[in-house]
């Protein structure tokens, strides 16, 4: 039984290569990072929660919101999934339930997001408030959606299975996210006005002069996240 069920509605990716020796320390045991030609990436994603249920209960107020994180790409053997670096979420009750169910970092503070669309056009405009500044990620795409091709950039950033952390002990845990394939938006323009250092830290502060590799925006769908289980370390990951 999914142990959360929601819709998740128009994604933004904002992804960048980075050094893989940035990323390493933090892979939780037993995994190796997910590399496309060589390269180490990290995203950028914002989008909305929506029709959000805990055990198939809808709890009122905490039904619809937006979130963004930052997260990275790593493998488990033939597994593909993604490590959170942080996760921003407007709810304090959101927040605390899911560093306590799934261990993973997540904090709450202002946030907004805001959809228009006509029939050409979909911009998805996201601020969050943190580091004493506000934080903004707009997307502008052209409709009507399409689905990638299955080797393309746009597939190989948004499509993954599993989210894999560190429990107790330094145990890797993994839960699954099963969706159906996600149609993308062509992406038209983008703006980025993001303070990485205060947001993020330091080591990622270099970010602020970089550009990103690849910009999608996906339309979502519904989507059930499982109950978490550890998994055993191997080898060669």
């Amino acid at each position: 039984m999914a142990f959360l069920t929601a819709r998740w509605s128009n994604l933004c990716l904002l992804t960048y290569a980075v050094p893989p020796a940035l990323l390493e320390p933090r892979l939780p045991r037993g995994l190796s990072l997910d590399l496309r030609d060589g390269q180490a990436f990290v995203s950028l994603v914002a989008f909305d929660f929506l029709d959000t249920r805990v055990l198939g209960v809808p709890w009122p107020g905490y039904r619809d919101f937006p979130e963004i994180n930052l997260r990275f790409y790593v493998r488990h053997g033939a597994e593909r999934g993604v490590v959170f670096i942080r996760e921003f979420v407007p709810r304090r009750m959101v927040a605390y339930l899911a560093r306590t169910v799934y261990g993973e970092p997540y904090q709450a503070a202002p946030m907004s997001s805001h959809i228009s669309e006509d029939d050409d056009r979909i911009t998805v405009d996201h601020l969050l408030t943190f580091g004493g500044r506000v934080n903004r990620v707009k997307v502008i795409g052209r409709k009507p959606g399409v689905l990638p091709d299955a080797g393309s950039t746009e597939h190989f950033f948004k499509e993954h299975q599993w989210g894999f952390g560190s429990g107790r002990g330094g145990a890797c845990i993994r839960y699954e996210v099963a969706h159906p394939h996600w149609a993308c938006y062509p992406v038209e323009s983008y703006e980025l006005d993001w303070d990485w250092r205060a947001v993020y830290g330091d080591e990622f502060a270099f970010l602020g002069e970089a550009e990103p590799c690849s910009v999608v925006l996906a339309a979502g769908s519904r989507i059930s996240v499982f109950p978490k289980g550890k998994i055993a370390a191997t080898a060669d990951g």
